[in-house]
């Protein structure tokens, strides 16, 4: 199924107070100086898929300063069939999202409609960050195509979070009821279960498909590898409880399960944060982004949005050529691309046979230039 953006109006977003914008169907490029706002609209972009900001947790952040509100609306095509998704925000009120003009019970409800890719220098989180930020990755990229996936993670950390609730109390009240630990044991292991196998089956194929693309754009220069590290290849999670029970009555938190899952990057068998350079690096989040995509693409039978924020800063021009031939392509579908430089989207532009379009940003001004 083909996914297209044809138009983005936005209300007191962030930089813009208002704005409207139609987009090609395949390249879209923005370019203007640091802060100019051209960032914001690729959150306003996620914001319609995803129902929250990519970076910014909080909602109210996002209002353009001064006013108590934002509004985000966008126009899509899916397979020839219009469909108007709004997203909107007011101080102190519940954020509202809707579809053709008709609200969710849940936001949770919307995720999958319009499946999204974005890579972003704030991805290096992913390299340099804890384990939790790789495991929202995991979770951000399966929940997209497996709603039994979201409903069992739900279902799980709300578990986890009672489970540790009850140790606290356990060590107040100087009393433990195993009775009620098995209670929450029980939950996370039904749930914690099925998510293991999931991330299990969901890594082993991104795997693949990210050798593939970092081949790619490197030219084959370097060896590299993502690998699942999870306590449950060990033993199930209901012997790992078991045997751990006397260390969480102690430290008063859940020490096992698939909260504590990671992933593992390597290149030449050292870690990469460790031994890649800025480019490597970068050949390696942006595989990671394109080996989702096209694993999602094969899930659901939908081309995701691509979203590429500053994505040619710290490449050298190989690989931004390597880069731009590939996502160009009739694999890929509609592109938006952000830059500081026009005359380098320019010249990388007049290399591809796709339509695509070069806005200009200003001080939150907006202009087609091409």
């Amino acid at each position: 199924m083909n996914i297209s953006l044809n138009s983005l109006h936005l209300i007191n977003f962030k930089s813009y107070g208002e704005l409207d914008l139609t987009v090609s169907p395949k390249i879209n490029c923005f370019v203007g100086p640091n802060g100019s706002g051209k960032t914001n609209l690729l959150d306003a972009i996620h914001y319609l898929s995803l129902c929250k900001s990519y970076f910014t947790a909080s909602d109210s952040l996002n209002i353009k300063h001064g006013e108590d509100f934002f509004l985000i609306q966008g126009n899509f095509e899916l397979d020839d069939s219009p469909e108007a998704i709004s997203c909107g925000f007011k101080t102190s009120q519940k954020k509202v999202l809707k579809r053709n003009k008709k609200g969710y019970d849940k936001l949770s409800d919307h995720i999958g409609l319009i499946p999204l890719i974005i890579a972003s220098p704030s991805d290096a989180e992913l390299i340099y960050g804890g384990s939790e930020d790789r495991r929202k990755f995991i979770d951000g990229a399966i929940s997209q195509y497996d709603k039994n996936y979201l409903d069992c993670l739900i279902k799980y950390n709300k578990a986890l979070a009672q489970r540790n609730s009850t140790l606290k109390d356990f060590s107040r009240s100087g009393k433990t009821d195993r009775d009620m630990l098995d209670v929450w044991d029980s939950q996370l292991c039904l749930y914690g279960e099925s998510i293991y196998k999931t991330r299990k089956l969901f890594i082993e194929e991104l795997r693949e498909l990210f050798l593939v693309f970092y081949k790619h754009i490197s030219n084959d220069l370097e060896q590299v590898e993502v690998r699942y590290d999870t306590q449950l290849d060990r033993a199930d999670l209901d012997v790992l409880l078991k045997q751990a029970v006397q260390k969480d009555l102690a430290l008063e938190y859940t020490t096992v399960g698939i909260h504590k899952d990671d992933l593992v990057f390597m290149q030449n068998g050292y870690p990469m944060k460790r031994v890649g350079s800025q480019g490597q690096q970068k050949t390696l989040l942006v595989s990671l982004k394109l080996a989702e995509l096209s694993l999602m693409k094969e899930k659901t039978g939908k081309i995701p949005l691509l979203l590429l924020d500053d994505i040619f800063d710290k490449f050298d021009a190989v690989r931004v050529m390597q880069l731009i031939k590939l996502v160009s392509g009739n694999t890929f579908g509609q592109i938006f691309i952000t830059d500081t430089d026009r005359n380098n989207i320019s010249q990388l532009m007049n290399e591809v046979t796709s339509d695509f379009k070069i806005f200009e940003i200003s001080q939150d001004n907006i202009r087609e230039v091409i």
